[in-house]
């Protein structure tokens, strides 16, 4: 399992309707997470490092929209304040 992470266009931002999607924030922590359903969301803000099984870390920077699937289990180190547009499902 393994997160997908990309650097959308405008364009691609609009199709998915991203703008129109709840926002969520978080101040710098640590914490694990378990996705119950596939989320995808696009950082308006922050700096994240995300642990994924066997070892592997994840990073996600503002302007990036990242995809999280169905049944990851992953902890969240994050490093700068987050904001971000998401939408599960």
């Amino acid at each position: 399992m393994d997160i997908e992470v990309k650097t959308p266009t405008e364009e691609d931002l609009k199709k998915l309707g991203v703008r129109n999607w709840p926002v969520w924030q978080k101040e710098e922590s640590i914490f694990d997470w378990y996705y119950e359903e596939k989320e995808v969301c696009y950082f308006l803000e922050g700096n994240v490092e995300v642990e994924i099984p066997g070892g592997r870390t994840v990073k996600i920077v503002k302007g990036n929209l990242a995809i999280f699937p169905k049944g990851l289990k992953c902890k969240w180190h994050i490093k700068k304040k987050v904001k971000k547009h998401y939408n599960f499902g």
